[in-house]
């Protein structure tokens, strides 16, 4: 089979091809696992995470991609929830322990023995995957396989950060960042919230007008002041500068969530630039996202089915995944990128 591959960790500011397009086995399904013929895969900043050794692999070489859709082609001798041709979709969470104490309540992201798709296994960035056929989720028929592959990363994880952001209908909301999560996480907002604002800050006045369109109701610079402070705010960026700006523009006892697995070291001199009386003080808090859970997964394929979300996906071909990430990296975003698996 074809497959991506990354033989080690790179500088993407050095290094401009850091996966290289290869030939494999087809992989065998274990006892409890399903195969997958991967029809699409998202492309994720994680991903550039592990390129640039933030949250590297363990082992090399490594196929990544975690926001994987395709059809079950067999399964081992446990499996039969889905059947030969089911359309099934693969998220972060690649395989948890089921036993600790964060398992059994049902916090199966913080367990101890937590696998990550594409990064302690074998991902998507290749013709056929495999997985755990408890952790594979059926995906609704409302979506194309490009438009679900970035709601099983981008859409859960955000989910899960609107969530944990705690906000109440007619309260204010921002967004730091407006890439693949932000973009899904505010049409689920609109809707769970109809009576809320939502403020937008991103570097582009493109990410801007594309916030507009998706029901914003502000959008400026990071570092601008909002009409008014929030009660919340969601960060979805690599650097530590909007976590700074965004505590300082929230309301006494409001939240920040941070939607992000690594940040850069890059500008981490802002850290110093934060304060207790102007930053923290007044009972606000800082979160940090921790992976998703097979639940966040299934409620949010659900949500996103009804509303419906519309993700906006700009196709890459396989062998085109360098490109598409180098893009990502430069900030060329609106939206989300999805590799389509001939």
């Amino acid at each position: 089979m074809k497959a991506m591959i990354l033989n080690q960790t790179w500088n993407l500011s050095e290094h401009k091809m850091p996966l290289a397009l290869v030939d494999l086995p087809q992989p065998t399904p274990k006892d409890d696992e399903i195969l997958v013929k991967v029809s699409v895969c998202g492309l994720c900043h994680t991903d550039l995470d592990e390129i640039e050794g933030r949250t590297s692999p363990e082992k090399f070489p490594m196929i990544l991609g975690h926001q994987v859709v395709g059809r079950v082609e067999g399964g081992g001798r446990k499996t039969g929830k889905f059947r030969q041709g089911d359309r099934v979709g693969i998220a972060w969470i690649h395989r948890a322990c089921g036993q600790c104490k964060f398992c059994r309540q049902g916090e199966e992201n913080l367990c101890q023995d937590f696998e990550a798709t594409g990064r302690d296994a074998s991902g998507g960035y290749a013709q056929y995957t495999t997985v755990g056929e408890a952790f594979a989720y059926k995906i609704p028929d409302t979506f194309t396989d490009p438009q679900a592959a970035p709601l099983l990363c981008a859409g859960a994880v955000g989910y899960r950060s609107l969530r944990l952001a705690g906000i109440k209908d007619g309260q204010v909301l921002g967004f730091y960042g407006f890439g693949a999560s932000a973009h899904l996480v505010i049409q689920a907002a609109r809707h769970q919230y109809p009576h809320a604002k939502f403020y937008v800050f991103a570097r582009s006045e493109q990410e801007r007008k594309f916030a507009k369109d998706l029901g914003a109701s502000w959008a400026g610079d990071i570092e601008e002041a909002p009409p008014t402070k929030m009660d919340g705010a969601i960060d979805t960026t690599p650097v530590w500068r909007p976590v700074v700006v965004a505590l300082n523009c929230l309301e006494p006892g409001g939240r920040l969530v941070i939607n992000a697995i690594r940040k850069e070291d890059a500008d981490k001199e802002w850290l110093l630039k934060m304060d207790y009386p102007h930053h923290l003080w007044k009972e606000k808090e800082l979160k940090s996202v921790a992976n998703v859970t097979r639940k966040d997964v299934s409620e949010f394929l659900q949500v996103a089915s009804e509303i419906p979300i519309r993700p906006e996906v700009q196709e890459f071909a396989l062998e085109e995944a360098n490109k598409g990430l180098l893009e990502m990296k430069e900030g060329k975003i609106r939206g989300a990128k999805v590799l389509r698996i001939e």
